[in-house]
This record gives C-alpha cells, sequence and structure tokens, in this order.
C-alpha cells in the first residue's frame, strides 16, 4: 500500500469513528454495499456467542453496530427472547433484515437505523452487546457512553465486548487503552483472550468500579 492509499484508509476510519453521522453513514453504506464485508458473513460459532448465551439467558439484548445480523441469525434461537439490531448502514440492516426472515426470527429479531453513539433505547436489556463496534468509539468517550448504556442495563445486565487486543503476538495500542478504561471504570466479572496470541478478547462487565 503506498502512501497516497495508506492516507486514505487513515481518513476513512478516521471518519468512521469521529465524523458526523451524515457521512459515516455514507462511508458505511458504500462498503457494506459492495464487497468488502463479505468476508464476515459467515461468523458461526464465535467465541462471543457462549458469552451471550450465558447471560441473555432466554432474554433481551441489544447489538450496537450490529452490520449483516450475524448475531441476530447466528446466536442459538433459544439463547434469547428478543433482541434489537442498532446499525449506521442501511446496506448493513438490508442484509440483516433479509437474512432474519429467512432464518424466520421476524418474530424475535427488529433492527434500528441509527449512529449508535447517539441512539437513545426505549426500555432495558440483559446484554448490551458491542461487537468490535467499541473500535468506533472516540477513546475520550468511552466512559461517556457506557455511562450513558448502563441506564438501559437491568439489574443484573452486563457489557460483552468482543475485540481484538493482541496481533501478530503484540498488543495493539488503543484497544488496549480502550481495555484499560473499561477495567478500571466498571466491574469486570469474565475476561478471556481466544486463539493463543492473535485472536480475539472478550469482556463482560457491569457498571460499578472495581
Amino acid at each position: 500500500m503506498n502512501i497516497a492509499q495508506r492516507t486514505l484508509v487513515l481518513m476513512s476510519s478516521f471518519i468512521k469513528s469521529y465524523g458526523p453521522s451524515n457521512i459515516k453513514k455514507l462511508l458505511w453504506d458504500k462498503e457494506f454495499s459492495g464487497s468488502k464485508w463479505n468476508f464476515i458473513d459467515n461468523t458461526a460459532g464465535d467465541c462471543v456467542y457462549h458469552h451471550l448465551e450465558k447471560h441473555a439467558a432466554n432474554g433481551t439484548i441489544l447489538d450496537l453496530g450490529c452490520g449483516p445480523g450475524n448475531t441476530a441469525n447466528e446466536l442459538a434461537e433459544t439463547a434469547y427472547q428478543t433482541y434489537i439490531g442498532v446499525d449506521i448502514s442501511e446496506a448493513a440492516l438490508a442484509k440483516a433484515t433479509r437474512r432474519t426472515a429467512e432464518n424466520g426470527r421476524t418474530h424475535k429479531n427488529s433492527f434500528v437505523q441509527s449512529d449508535f453513539l447517539s441512539y437513545m433505547p426505549t426500555e432495558k436489556f440483559d446484554v448490551i452487546l458491542f461487537r468490535e463496534s467499541m473500535y468506533h468509539v472516540p477513546l475520550g468517550q468511552i466512559k461517556e457512553i457506557l455511562d450513558k448504556y448502563s441506564k438501559y442495563l437491568k439489574t443484573k445486565g452486563v457489557f460483552v465486548v468482543r475485540m481484538g487486543v493482541l496481533g501478530d503476538g503484540e498488543t495493539k495500542k488503543r484497544p488496549k487503552m480502550m481495555m484499560r478504561v473499561i477495567e478500571t471504570q466498571f466491574e469486570v466479572t469474565e475476561k478471556r483472550q481466544y486463539d493463543g496470541e492473535s485472536g480475539p478478547t472478550v469482556i463482560v462487565f457491569r457498571p460499578g468500579s472495581r
């Protein structure tokens, strides 16, 4: 990748985290309308599902940054009662809605088009999931966003975050800082590193300082 291409990629990544919602939507719609994200369409058996099944316990799930509906359609149907997926991309949600209809889950799954940084739920949940989407929360807003969504957790509800903190055996600086915020500002109940030194980390936590 040459310098110009690398600069464009960095600019796009910056805008998708820090830009205005309407510009972020255009970028994500363009990507999900093409083939860039096709590789994530099948994630059956992902490590996060065990944690979701355990903590949802046939309850309610809010998935922030749900993309093309993997969690809504791959999670065991008996693991949850109702699911709401939120994503800024209408193109991604079109895939999620189509998959939900094909799998006969329209009575359990629903989707909302919104920037999850500004989305306001109308109910409380057993689990609020950030599946890779935590990457797109500005570092300085992580506690603020989690504090906001804490109000929409049920009494025993938890957050579940899945993200790559390690890569090629080395710790990634920004995800590591995000994890540090979570671990110092919230009550961590589970944390697991998967697939050796290069796999994702899943952390489960709730409001309240350690």
